[in-house]
């Protein structure tokens, strides 16, 4: 009997694989725009997506770049609601890390692109 939560081998499936593998380049580029808290780095990716790409949550992918020194926390706000808003920045270790995972990103992607014989990005298909 096939599980429903199975996605392995489906559009579905490799979708979330991308979303995983570019998650972290994802959050650095927003805190390299500017500092931001978690929520409000869904909400934004989920925009300039055009919701494409959308996020449950980035706590734990926060909490991983933390651990390494890429994003460092720069403040807490109090909202009207008695929220409580972290706001995090990238560190100078994370826009090293951030430039190697770009440059990995288009490396892999142009690569698989030419394999496939898709045409150069802005050409017609």
């Amino acid at each position: 009997m096939e599980k429903n939560t199975k996605r392995s081998g489906t559009p579905e499936g490799f979708r979330e694989s991308l979303k995983k593998a570019t998650t972290e380049m994802l959050v650095l580029f927003l805190l390299r725009r500017r500092s931001m808290y978690t929520y409000e780095m869904m909400n934004e990716i989920e925009a300039l997506s055009q919701g494409v790409i959308t996020f449950n949550t980035l706590y734990l992918t926060i909490h991983r770049l933390q651990d390494f020194g890429y994003v460092e926390e720069q403040g807490k706000v109090v909202s009207e609601d008695n929220r409580v808003r972290l706001y995090f920045a990238i560190t100078p270790k994370g826009e090293g890390y951030l430039a190697a995972l770009i440059r990995e990103y288009r490396q892999y992607t142009d690569t698989v692109d030419q394999i496939l014989g898709l045409p150069e990005r802005g050409k017609e298909v």
